[in-house]
């Protein structure tokens, strides 16, 4: 049996999924073994991941059916304890691996491990990313994972680890929500179980990439989580209250830019309003297509290093 099952779910990632194997290929613990799980994938993909030898590598086929149909069915199919999740278009570096093993050896209690990560932005730009409360050289448990991932995801998908009782006692990722599918199930796991970072960086996310396959959906076509399901832990929290409703915010701000004040104002009334930071309200107030510009704005300068940090 295998220490690592690595789930990468994979839909028309032909450009990318070759240096994501290759990533994990050169890690230096060994002990794994790879789910591909194509999720109906239209372009090359699948011959990409054929083309690479290695008895350790499965693909699995399904019809498209979305990430967490393909996350769900790699956990489902993993001979492992540990739960790795790739995507098809970010890079591991060789330790990633064996950060996981030595955090879970020192802190057995956990049940969720994230391991840090920098973000590319444009070609030669990376951004290092810091977590509220948490020294850059701290490993260990989270105290406030939510107040922790205010600014900065602690948990990015491609830089967690999960025990598999996880998925057999809560049950996967949810396939009704077609983005923020990932956030959903770690507020989900971050309620109940322990959480472990490490304090290796080991993962370069591909924010260029990602951005641009999220945008290719418009937000009044995506099926969004309601967070109904944590009302009653909000009133308890006020770290995952103010994480929830950071979501919410960006959710309306987009809706407003797109000109649904229906879709805006419900979003928002479920927002604490000592959370709508003033430049927030502001951009809420102003006519759609203004606040639109200001957010080209702002991901230019993002691109360029800096993070305005409009919504939070």
């Amino acid at each position: 049996m295998p220490f690592f099952s690595i789930i990468i779910p994979l839909y028309n990632k032909e450009h990318f999924v070759s240096k994501t194997l290759e990533g994990v290929l050169n890690q230096s613990f060994t002990d794994y073994e790879v789910i591909v799980v194509n999720d109906g994938s239209t372009d090359q993909s699948v011959a990409k991941v054929e083309q690479v030898n290695d008895k350790r590598i499965t693909i699995l086929h399904q019809q498209n059916q979305g990430v967490s149909a393909a996350r769900n069915k790699g956990i489902e199919t993993a001979n492992a304890k540990f739960i790795c999740f790739l995507d098809a278009d970010d890079v591991w570096q060789p330790n990633h691996l064996q950060s996981f093993y030595e955090a879970i050896i020192t802190f057995p209690d956990a049940k969720m491990y994230c391991n840090r990560y920098v973000t590319l932005l444009a070609k030669n730009v990376k951004v290092k990313n810091t977590f509220i409360d948490i020294a850059d050289d701290y490993e260990g448990y989270v105290t406030d994972f939510f107040k922790s991932s205010l600014i900065n995801r602690m948990a990015l998908t491609s830089a967690v680890c999960i025990k598999k009782e996880v998925y057999q006692e809560i049950g996967g990722f949810n396939p009704t929500i077609s983005s923020g599918q990932d956030t959903d199930y770690w507020i989900r796991i971050a309620i109940i179980y322990r959480v472990v970072i490490t304090k290796n960086t080991t993962l370069i996310y591909n924010y260029l990439a990602a951005n641009n396959s999220l945008s290719k959906t418009p937000i009044n076509q995506k099926k969004l989580s309601t967070f109904e399901q944590f009302a009653a832990e909000e009133l308890k929290n006020d770290s995952l209250k103010k994480f929830i409703d950071a979501h919410r915010i960006f959710y309306a701000m987009h809706f407003h830019i797109l000109g649904y004040k229906k879709e805006k104002r419900k979003w928002l009334a479920g927002v604490n309003k000592k959370h709508l930071r003033f430049k927030t309200l502001c951009l809420l107030a102003l006519p759609s297509f203004v606040s639109r510009g200001l957010l080209k704005m702002k991901h230019l300068i993002k691109t360029y290093g800096f993070d305005v940090n409009v919504y939070r």
